[in-house]
């Protein structure tokens, strides 16, 4: 985390030194919406694999100068991880994985700084509010879902993240983009049965998205 920290100072500083303009002066609304992959990180979760689903929402561009934007975003985003693979003996009728399902709304807070026209990396905070969670022994079906109460729980409602990212905007107001989320803190909670236990939201997100 320092060395991520260190590597965002020195290149926000870099940036200052370079000519580069960002594609408009006024305030842009748009929409986005792409590719989630997410696992749990820290020393208890290393052997986890990425659950795959997907993220969309709306994003807004206030300019500050000629190089530099405040980016407010909210969003769904699908997150989770695998839980494990099904064995030869087909435990659960099927030989897809088990996926722990955790949806949030996003709300990223981003600087976003431009490196030439249209091309920008973006840094901020963000934060997570969980909105539905769930077992799914299906994943690729409509059925195996074991929704979970949230008097059951064990995963806190609200989560922070380091988010990282890189965009390219076109002129027609179309952009790509990608993006790395860093959980600061364990999603669950402190007096359960999970207490310290690290297990951290680890998310890599691609998009489309329009500027309107």
């Amino acid at each position: 985390m320092k060395k991520l920290i260190v590597f965002t100072g020195v290149l926000l500083f870099a940036l200052t030194s370079v000519h580069a303009q960002s594609d408009s002066k006024a305030f842009q609304l748009g929409v986005k919406g792409g590719v989630n992959f997410s696992k749990l990180s820290g020393d208890d979760f290393d052997d986890v694999d990425s659950r795959t689903s997907f993220n969309a929402g709306l994003v807004a561009e206030v300019p500050i100068s000629e190089r530099f934007s405040f980016q407010p975003e909210v969003f769904y985003s699908g997150q989770g991880f695998d839980l494990l693979e099904r064995d030869q003996d087909n435990v659960f009728d099927t030989n897809e994985n088990v996926e722990y399902q955790l949806d949030y709304i996003q709300v990223p807070l981003l600087l976003k700084a431009y490196l030439i026209k249209g091309l920008s990396v973006e840094a901020g905070p963000q934060f997570g509010f969980k909105i539905h969670e769930e077992f799914d022994t299906e994943p690729n079906s409509d059925g195996g879902d074991l929704e979970i109460d949230s008097d059951d729980s064990y995963v806190k409602d609200f989560d922070t993240s380091l988010a990282f990212g890189t965009s390219y905007k076109f002129d027609n107001g179309f952009f790509l983009s990608a993006r790395y989320t860093m959980g600061l803190t364990s999603i669950f909670e402190d007096n359960t049965l999970f207490e310290n236990v690290d297990g951290k939201n680890d998310v890599w997100q691609f998009g489309l998205g329009y500027m309107f």
